[in-house]
């Protein structure tokens, strides 16, 4: 299989209204273009065995503390899916085919492995995009709990998320109704592909940082800091026009951006 085949797959799946897009399907679809030879189907299939497997355990009582335990118990305990702490910024840890095989991954794609076997048991649960840490939460009226998917299912209230803001910008943050609301499909993409992007940034791996910017794009088309990064690859890269063609369209849609006068003068040197 090859890239632009991954591509396409990837780019079919997020043109469906998004609460139909298959989050397990387009992240496989965004290790196809790692993994060439990756058979999606597999992973689907081993996720589908989880939940068979988690079933047999699930508690007569289907309270969502009992089944978020029973949950926690299965994949941490007897499957010992644990958060990367070590190897963070490892690109494994991003690719959903990797964190199943490895039973390593980040806060996102082990969050990734959570809703999907939820979802396989019926048990409806919902991302969410806390900044710096992704979070996941029961989609139960009045049970205000969150489940910490990189430390072991942790169970965390509110409160807890304001300490942990706090902790990672070492600084006191005040915990805003927006830091915890519940991303959407195409959102939890985009957040998958933005770790991507800088881990590859970090690697300094251009064409490997335009394919997650790429991707991106074509998830939501009109982020404006995107077209700029990837005109700007493009420049680095040497593809000039469409470099020059991506630049001008960053211009045209915010003419005062702090960088304009920096981004007008890579232009000159078009001519």
């Amino acid at each position: 299989m090859n890239f632009s085949s991954a591509r396409q797959y990837f780019y079919q799946e997020i043109q469906q209204s998004d609460e139909y897009i298959d989050l397990a399907k387009a992240a496989l679809y965004i290790a196809l273009e790692e993994y060439p030879n990756l058979d999606p189907e597999e992973y689907l299939n081993a996720l589908d065995t989880m939940a068979q497997e988690l079933q047999e355990r699930l508690p007569s009582s289907r309270y969502p503390l009992r089944i978020v335990q029973c949950i926690n118990q299965y994949l941490y305990d007897d499957l010992k899916f644990s958060g990367n702490k070590t190897d963070y910024y490892n690109p494994r840890n991003s690719f959903f085919n990797d964190v199943i095989d490895r039973r390593l991954g980040i806060p996102i794609t082990l969050a990734l492995i959570y809703l999907e076997v939820a979802r396989r048991i019926d048990f409806p649960m919902v991302g969410v995009g806390m900044p710096g840490h992704f979070l996941i939460r029961p989609d139960v009226p009045d049970i205000e709990i969150f489940v910490d998917a990189f430390n072991g299912g942790e169970i965390i209230f509110a409160q807890d998320c304001e300490e942990r803001l706090s902790q990672l910008y070492q600084q006191p943050v005040m915990l805003q109704a927006e830091f915890l609301a519940v991303v959407s499909h195409r959102q939890f993409l985009a957040r998958m592909l933005t770790n991507l992007k800088f881990i590859y940034i970090k690697q300094q791996n251009l064409e490997k940082t335009l394919g997650a910017v790429e991707r991106i794009l074509l998830l939501f088309p009109n982020l404006t800091l995107e077209l700029r990064d990837r005109g700007l690859i493009y420049y680095k890269l040497g593809y000039y026009p469409l470099a020059v063609d991506d630049l001008q369209n960053y211009l045209a849609k915010v003419p005062d951006a702090e960088d304009a006068s920096l981004i007008r003068q890579l232009l000159d040197f078009f001519g």
